[in-house]
């Protein structure tokens, strides 16, 4: 005599279904709440400025910041500097992106390598590369290459750290897995290291253009006759803060751009997590 077990099988939520759009709204209604704060700030800001307890020789209004960067943009200024400064962020990134890469898979891919390249990154990596500027100045000059030397620099470790972490924590079965299928050294590299290591090389890859920004905007402030950088000691050697403030904000938002672009390519690079 046989007898039969049912199993409940429990419906997974149609993707237009109820449960879709309430998570939908949910998230809709997450992300107006974290607006909230950010206005509230700008109208107790505004309500300061134009009651005269902050004057604008402090700090200006955000009605007369919006209108000087409506001005900026219509003339020009703004669009031009802030394409100079993205210009110089991509090739000096591109450069420390790419050094630092290059290294951890070195160092990470054998103990001669990693003996060979480590301790003179971590040494690199304990100096103030802001400290560097004036030994660059002297070595390039004051045009573009210590600028891009400079965010280069910032960028590079942040990636071999994160890189070199991600290979060295890589199941050990795997890479042996992959030399008895008896696959060349590119192709472990491709299939096995790079997949491995991508995680924490997202990681550092955010944290890497974080201080290509933060290296960006020192950079432009000491020598510069353009960009973002060269707007804004402009305007500080007129006491113009409306156009430091638009200066600012614009790097800033440049920054926030690039995170997001970064955590996107994570949410796509890595969608086989889930």
């Amino acid at each position: 005599m046989t007898s039969s077990l049912s199993v409940p099988v429990l419906d997974r939520p149609r993707a237009g279904g109820p449960s879709a759009r309430q998570g939908r709204s949910r998230s809709r209604l997450a992300f107006l709440r974290r607006w909230v704060s950010p206005v509230l700030i700008v109208a107790v800001w505004q309500l300061l400025s134009s009651s005269g307890v902050l004057s604008e020789r402090t700090i200006a209004s955000p009605n007369q910041i919006a209108h000087t960067a409506a001005g900026l943009v219509r003339d020009g200024t703004l669009g031009s500097a802030t394409l100079v400064s993205v210009q110089r962020v991509l090739v000096g990134f591109s450069i420390g992106a790419t050094i630092g890469v290059l290294l951890a898979v070195v160092a990470g891919l054998s103990r001669i390598g990693e003996d060979a390249v480590d301790p003179p990154m971590q040494m690199l990596r304990m100096l103030p590369h802001f400290g560097l500027i004036p030994l660059f100045i002297l070595w390039m000059g004051i045009g573009e290459q210590p600028k891009v030397a400079l965010i280069a620099l910032g960028a590079t470790f942040p990636l071999y750290l994160n890189t070199l972490a991600g290979i060295h924590g890589i199941d050990r079965k795997t890479s042996e897995a992959a030399q008895a299928m008896g696959l060349s050294w590119s192709q472990r590299i491709r299939h096995v290291v790079l997949p491995g290591a991508l995680p924490q090389t997202l990681v550092g890859l955010r944290q890497s253009l974080g201080i290509a920004w933060l290296s960006l905007i020192v950079a432009e402030t000491i020598s510069a006759d353009s960009g973002l950088g060269y707007m804004i000691n402009q305007a500080r050697e007129f006491q113009q803060t409306d156009v430091i403030v638009v200066g600012l904000v614009v790097y800033s938002l440049l920054g926030l751009a690039t995170d997001a672009a970064v955590r996107y390519l994570e949410r796509r690079a890595l969608a086989w997590r889930a």
